[in-house]
């Protein structure tokens, strides 16, 4: 396998790019404390060995033990108020002063107004919460559920799908990269095409992306018991849109076949395609969703589900059952964070700036022949590279030079499935700030469209 086949998730941390980036280091301190990285943490895929050295962050910037500043489209999705944002900062050391954590079988305020506040900002009866300190264990919770509610352990996910890093979630995902070299894993589990508007096995097909659909009706019919379909509503790493027509579909097959449909929001949630939750694009409901990542504001890692009211039916079970459950400083941060919103109009910010988007990265497709697609909703775009539709091998090298091209001049961001630069700021950047960090990209761009 090629160094460019071997391409899935992200951009690789042990590439020949990767160490031209480290050749050109000049500053003693930042080889010393990356070698020193090497040294003490185990290495992963996407990880260690890192980029750079960290010093500070604020705002849309990240910035080095040198004084250089990224700004960063990347942010694990936790950054959608940006960095140390004083409101969220200003409620956190409130809490410490008065309640830092809260050991289980106590509740706390925090927790309980946290708990309210989802509920009333979802549909229907969606208003039965679990915490957790982190996305991978609401996926966690959220499947261990779903066999309690429907009485099936099996569950239907997409192919590339990333739902979380630990045996039970790579088991319900998709991505090589997290599979690979584990032996077993969880039982039951099928996978499907992700729809697809660009590249994909339906491509040709004359009615979108239902293809896809109807592909999940054929494994459910087949297969016979199965309990859920977890997905996320738009696929967050390559930046996947489904159709209005897909969801509804979607919908209908999992209510028909008594299926329980878990979205996945945890990076895509709480403003970031210019709603606060993506499904409110397409007028439907789930009966779980798992969220995450950005809950926390940006500092606490907070995350959790949310379930129909009829399905609180696991009183003898221990569903999460995590040290760090009901969080009060968590439950503080995500409250601030739902109040910045609401009042500085994020949302409605984000949707004036998705046209900005749309139409400057249109702007670069028609300059750039290897601009094969660009597609994004709210302030969450994706740029697919490719060398023509049906190959992606040169395009795969040149997605890195752009991305450390954009590196060098202060601009940083995610590459998935090796082809597709992912564009992900802070929701609160500026409209000349965004110009910048454009500006940077088209220069990179134009270094990559003359590789032979």
């Amino acid at each position: 396998m090629t160094e460019a086949q071997n391409r899935t998730e992200g951009d690789v941390n042990l590439s020949r790019a990767r160490n031209e980036w480290y050749a050109v280091m000049d500053d003693p301190a930042t080889v010393s404390y990356l070698r020193e990285d090497e040294e003490h943490f185990l290495h992963q895929s996407l990880s260690t060995p890192c980029l750079d050295v960290l010093a500070s962050c604020e705002g849309i910037y990240l910035t080095d033990i040198q004084g250089k500043k990224y700004m960063d489209f990347h942010g694990n999705n936790v950054h959608q108020l940006g960095y140390r944002n004083p409101f969220i900062m200003e409620a956190l050391k409130k809490q410490l002063d008065i309640l830092p954590f809260s050991p289980r079988r106590y509740t706390n305020v925090p927790a309980i107004e946290l708990a309210k506040k989802l509920g009333s900002l979802l549909p229907g009866d969606l208003n039965r919460v679990l915490f957790a300190p982190g996305g991978t264990s609401a996926i966690s919770m959220a499947l261990k559920l779903a066999r309690i509610v429907t009485g099936k352990h099996k569950v239907i996910s997409l192919w590339d799908s990333f739902h979380g890093a630990s045996l039970d979630a790579i088991s319900a995902g998709g991505e090589l990269d997290f599979r690979k070299d584990m032996g077993p894993l969880m039982p039951g589990v099928e996978r499907i095409p992700p729809p697809m508007t660009y590249r994909g096995p339906f491509i040709n097909a004359n009615n979108g992306d239902l293809p896809y659909a109807d592909y999940l009706e054929y494994v459910i019919a087949k297969e016979g018991d199965i309990g859920a379909f977890l997905i996320e509503t738009i696929r967050n790493t390559d930046v996947q849109i489904p159709s209005q027509a897909y969801w509804e579909r979607v919908r209908s097959i999992c209510s028909r076949h008594k299926v329980l449909l878990i979205l996945d929001e945890i990076p895509i949630a709480f403003g970031r395609t210019g709603k606060m939750f993506a499904f409110e694009h397409y007028g439907i409901e789930p009966d779980i969703i798992c969220l995450g990542k950005g809950l926390g504001g940006g500092i606490m890692p907070m995350a959790a589900i949310v379930a129909r009211d009829s399905y609180n039916i696991a009183q003898e079970v221990s569903l999460g059952h995590f040290t760090h459950e009901k969080s009060p400083l968590g439950s503080v941060a995500a409250l601030a964070m739902f109040e910045y919103i609401e009042q500085n109009h994020i949302l409605e910010k984000v949707e004036a700036d998705a046209l900005f988007m749309q139409k400057a990265l249109e702007k670069l497709k028609s300059k750039f022949p290897i601009i094969g697609d660009i597609r994004g909703i709210g302030l969450l775009w994706g740029i697919e590279l490719v060398t023509n539709r049906e190959s992606r091998e040169k395009a795969v090298m040149q997605a890195e030079v752009v991305m450390y091209e954009c590196l060098k001049n202060g601009l940083s961001f995610k590459v998935s499935q090796g082809n597709v630069l992912q564009l992900s700021p802070p929701l609160i950047i500026t409209r000349e700030q965004l110009s910048e960090a454009l500006r940077i990209l088209e220069d990179a761009l134009e270094k990559a469209s003359t590789l032979v």
